[in-house]
């Protein structure tokens, strides 16, 4: 039956003519050699970030390299990629395929945007960090065993620490006064830290690279002091600008994230969402007045073992209120205590292991720490009920979506990643979920999912303003701190990475709010048609690709894609629906 849905759905693939599709093979098959060459490339000289959803199965041997020649190595083959796809003529080309056209010129310009845009490697001292310590927290991510391989691999990368450093002594030419206070912050205390990290995994290392160890997280601690030293000898005399104007921002809203919409219209929106997050917290506090708060568990012990409970029981409510469908192989996402040797640079980063295309036979799993009322805002919700954080980062949210999207046989749609549909879905997965049902057992979780909704719409509003240049790094904490409300350490850590990553924190926001008008298109459309559990079978296996792409695939509708193509943009134009031509 969802396959017939599939096929009322996707007109563009079932009426293509033969003849047509025959006579455009050989461009289609030339834009998969494109992709699989462009990939490959990426794999190699994409930066490392903390954040879970960018990580990338890199080649072996793989060490960070911003060197002068690297950079401009890099230069050359975007240059020669970005000739290449736009030579392709995809004239005649049904729309899954010029979907997959699009979906390498965005990750084109995505590449465009880190180099020339953001440029983290020349303004942003905490770049570095996440090229040399936030490599190694990815490296240990994973769980163990670390066989001889696995050794050699991360002991080299430590090893390549302090060539990465003196490569941003000569990078960072634009440096910028806040990043560089925040990176001066960040390496306090290091050498203690990797002593601990050094103590705790040795026991575990194999092989001949494991005698390295040693010299090499020592050697690694020096030059991170020396950078330490060397930026606190600059910060006096650096710019205080981190924004990167409105007119870069629309750019990489319509050009890297396919976003149909500008930056005043994701303000007002997520000021809409937001006022009605606050209204519906407040009828839920009202309605849950005379029930007791939620405790925190008593031991990390217990939490897990919910956590293994709650993991199973949410894949069968998928299944048995006909929400999505789960696969049979998909294995499970598991949390754990955070090892000895990880929780030194817990801060560094997601602690996940969310698995890759190719390791979909493992299981995905979280770290966490022990139930404290001093935890951060997310951690201290999961030590209350974990359901709230596991339907986002676990099922049917990161980890069951990106294993679905993983397994698809398209490449292109494998490989790409956008945080805009990745990260809507998890947020829109938390909404579904509250509505399906889930936490009626224990209402004052709805709370925590209305509050995460606040936090979440607050995000568009300091992203925006922190990009456009009406909020400095402390005034978006402060904006966060109060208005969520949230602990000082995770909004601080929040507004610095969006500081960093402009569009970054506008994803969950926008993504579900796309998410939502796209299921409400598709019902309006299809009437009796339309099933629930199909719409979101199709948006999870594509869940890589940008939504309005989804919609115009599965509906024909263009209209959001106009708005992308549409040279000049107001500060508050809008869109009507319509189906091509």
């Amino acid at each position: 039956m969802r396959d017939l849905w599939y096929a009322l759905l996707v007109v563009g693939t079932l009426t293509a003519a033969p003849d047509l599709a025959a006579q455009n093979a050989p461009a289609t098959a030339r834009l998969r050699d494109l992709s699989e060459r462009f990939w490959t490339w990426r794999a190699a000289n994409q930066p490392a970030s903390g954040d879970d959803i960018p990580r990338i199965e890199r080649p072996r041997d793989w060490v960070p390299d911003w060197s002068a020649n690297a950079v401009a190595a890099r230069r050359k083959a975007l240059g020669a990629f970005e000739r290449e796809w736009r030579a392709i003529d995809t004239t005649g080309w049904d729309r899954p395929a010029q979907v997959d056209y699009r979906l390498i010129g965005s990750a084109l310009a995505r590449v465009r945007w880190e180099l020339d845009v953001t440029r983290g490697w020349r303004r942003n001292p905490l770049f570095y960090l996440e090229q040399t310590i936030g490599v190694l927290h990815e490296d240990l991510l994973r769980p163990p065993p670390f066989d001889s391989l696995r050794t050699h691999e991360l002991v080299r990368r430590l090893e390549r620490i302090p060539r990465t450093l003196q490569e941003a002594r000569g990078n960072l030419t634009d440096a910028a006064a806040p990043f560089t206070r925040l990176a001066i912050g960040a390496l306090d205390s290091i050498r203690p830290r990797f002593d601990k990290v050094g103590a705790a995994l040795a026991p575990k290392l194999a092989g001949p690279d494991a005698a390295r160890l040693s010299a090499a997280l020592s050697a690694a601690a020096t030059a991170l002091e020396e950078y330490r030293s060397w930026l606190k000898q600059r910060v006096s005399s650096l710019p205080r600008q981190t924004a990167i104007g409105r007119d870069a921002y629309l750019s990489f809203l319509r050009t890297v994230a396919l976003v149909p919409y500008s930056p005043e219209q994701l303000v007002a929106m997520a000021r809409q969402d937001w006022a009605r997050a606050v209204s519906f917290e407040a009828y839920e506090r009202t309605r849950n007045d005379s029930l007791p708060q939620l405790p925190l568990f008593p031991t990390l012990a217990a939490q897990l073992a919910q956590e293994a409970k709650d993991e199973l029981s949410i894949r069968r409510y998928l299944e048995a209120k006909d929400i999505i469908s789960v696969p049979a192989w998909l294995h499970h996402y598991r949390t754990a205590a955070l090892p000895s040797y990880l929780a030194p640079l817990a801060d560094w980063g997601v602690n996940d292991d969310l698995t890759s295309a190719t390791r979909l036979a493992e299981d995905g799993v979280s770290y966490r720490p022990p139930p404290s009322p001093d935890l951060g805002y997310f951690y201290r919700a999961s030590a209350k009920d974990p359901r709230p954080l596991m339907v986002h980062e676990g099922v049917p949210g990161h980890y069951m979506q990106l294993a679905i999207a993983w397994a698809q046989d398209n490449p292109i749609r494998r490989h790409y990643y956008d945080s805009n549909s990745n990260e809507g879905i998890g947020f829109y997965a938390e909404e579904l979920m509250l509505q399906e049902g889930l936490f009626d057992d224990r209402p004052r979780v709805r709370e925590i999912i209305y509050n995460f909704m606040r936090l979440r719409a607050l995000r568009v509003e300091v992203d925006v303003k922190l990009a456009t240049g009406e909020f400095t790094i402390p005034e978006a904490a402060a904006y966060l701190e109060r208005s969520v409300p949230m602990d000082q350490g995770t909004a601080g850590n929040e507004a610095a990475f969006f500081a960093a990553s402009p569009g970054q924190a506008i994803t969950y926001e926008s993504g579900k709010l796309q998410i939502l008008a796209f299921l409400t298109d598709a019902r309006q459309r299809l009437g009796d048609r339309f099933s629930l559990r199909a719409f979101h079978d199709f948006v999870w296996k594509n869940g890589n690709v940008p939504i309005a792409l989804q919609r115009w695939e599965m509906l024909g509708l263009n209209d959001e894609l106009k708005t992308l193509d549409r040279k000049t943009v107001t500060r508050n134009s809008t869109t009507h629906p319509s189906a091509e031509p």
